[in-house]
C-alpha cells in the first residue's frame, strides 16, 4: 500500500484490488454519474453485473492488474480504479482503462494510477499501453498522452480513439 496527496489535499491510499473488493467495487460504480459509466465503459452501462464485478476484481497481478484508491480516512470508499490487460494476440500491448469519482477527478489521481500501471507493467514485459476513449475525452486523451515515454499512436475511429503509447523502458 501506499498514499498519495491529492491537490486538493486528501490523502488516498493506493492498493491492489482484492478479490473480496467485489462490494465496494459496485458501490464505486453506482455512485459515478451516468457520464462517467459511459466513458468508462463507451456503452449505456447503468450497473455492474455479478460477471463483470467478478472478472474486475479477480486479477492475476502480471496480466490483468488493477489498483483501487481510497481515501485513507475511508478505506472502503473507492474513488479510483485503474487497469491494465495484457493482450493475448501482442503480449507487449496493454489495454488501459481508468475510472476516477466524480468529485475526485482533475486532482491528480488518474495520472498516479497510470503511472503505477505504467511501472507495473514494464515490470511484466508490458511496453505499450493502449487506451481506447472517447473523442471528445481530452481530459482521458491528455491522460494517456502524459504517460507516454516514447511514441504515440492515434487512431480515430469515428467518435472513438485509440491511443498507443510506448512506456519507459
Amino acid at each position: 500500500m501506499n498514499t498519495f496527496r491529492l491537490r486538493f489535499g486528501i490523502e488516498v491510499t493506493i492498493r491492489p484490488i482484492g478479490p473480496d473488493d467485489g462490494p465496494r467495487l459496485q458501490c464505486a460504480y453506482n455512485r459515478l454519474s451516468p457520464e462517467s459509466k459511459y466513458r468508462r465503459f463507451l456503452a449505456a452501462k447503468p450497473h455492474l453485473t455479478s460477471a463483470d464485478t467478478r472478472y474486475l476484481v479477480q486479477v492475476d497481478g502480471r496480466d490483468h492488474v488493477a489498483l483501487v484508491a481510497t481515501p485513507t480516512h475511508d478505506p472502503t470508499r473507492f474513488v479510483g480504479v485503474g487497469r491494465f490487460v495484457r493482450q493475448n494476440e501482442d503480449p507487449e500491448l496493454a489495454e488501459l482503462a481508468i475510472v476516477v469519482a466524480d468529485e475526485f477527478q482533475e486532482e491528480g489521481l488518474g495520472t498516479e494510477l497510470v503511472a503505477r500501471l505504467a511501472r507495473t507493467a514494464t515490470d511484466v514485459g508490458v511496453r505499450r499501453f493502449r487506451g481506447t476513449m472517447l473523442a471528445e475525452n481530452r481530459a482521458a486523451h491528455r491522460l494517456v498522452r502524459r504517460a507516454a515515454a516514447g511514441a504515440t499512436r492515434e487512431r480515430p475511429k469515428g467518435y472513438i480513439h485509440e491511443i498507443e503509447i510506448e512506456l519507459a523502458a
